[in-house]
């Protein structure tokens, strides 16, 4: 039996073990099974290991993907320089980490936003997966700022933003979990009166389909995009790695 599974400390809401298990059915993949691994500390890791030897893949989500490095024995280049995984491998029981989250979120995108010269977004969040948005926005071309509860030498203030720079930039990606169910009413603190259909509000969050973020951009007239298609993005970029 080859197990795969996800960890990370609060698995309800996932979506993987829903895509995996009815990916093995529908494809007709035997030998197979994707379990949820909750763990309370990140030091729970090794004994995980050691328990399912059978592990041969992984999917890590918040809060792990960055403090889950030390704890790996190799670093794929992407995700070395990005400086969070998503997706680890287990060969031969060497651990090797990796970052579909950049792939997922740059295809979808690319599908999504028109990018044009001197474009630039907001990034909400400073998280593990705001590190991977960063990155493909980086490879696109696309300026960012970044914007965080507390202002730090990297990141502006919620309360820094004004229509000076909502104007500037149309592009606003959320990557912190604010509105993910079954917090449905919460959503990140921006000025959402400044908003024009000229914008376009990202949020990584998939559970519920439309957030109050999202919400709030539609009712201004702005684009808007779940984080569905960028999860089924990743999720197949990991299942080739664990089967390359």
């Amino acid at each position: 039996m080859r197990k795969f599974g996800l960890i990370g400390r609060k698995l309800g809401h996932s979506f993987s073990k829903r895509f995996f298990t009815e990916k093995f059915e529908r494809e007709g993949i035997q030998g197979a099974v994707y379990n949820l691994y909750e763990l309370d500390q990140i030091t729970e890791f090794p004994e995980l290991l050691m328990r399912e030897p059978e592990l041969v893949g992984l999917n890590v989500t918040v809060p792990y993907k960055e403090v889950i490095i030390p704890f790996l024995d190799e670093l794929d280049a992407a995700a070395a320089s990005i400086g969070a995984i998503n997706t680890i491998r287990v060969e031969n029981g060497k651990t090797v980490g990796y970052n579909t989250d950049y792939i997922g979120f740059k295809q979808t995108l690319e599908e999504f936003y028109p990018v044009q010269q001197e474009a630039k977004a907001l990034v909400l969040g400073t998280g593990g997966a705001a590190k991977a948005v960063l990155a493909a926005l980086r490879a696109l071309g696309i300026g960012y700022t970044e914007v965080s509860r507390t202002a730090t030498a990297s990141a502006i203030d919620y309360k820094d933003l004004d229509a000076t720079t909502l104007s500037s930039h149309k592009l606003i990606i959320n990557t912190t979990p604010l509105g993910m169910y079954p917090a449905t009413e919460a959503c990140p603190p921006l000025p959402y009166h400044l908003l024009t259909p000229q914008h376009y509000l990202y949020d990584l969050v998939y559970n519920p389909e439309q957030t109050l973020f999202m919400k709030k951009g539609a009712e201004a007239g702005a684009a808007t995009e779940n984080g569905l298609a960028m999860l089924y993005k990743q999720a197949e970029a990991a299942w080739a790695i664990w089967n390359s």
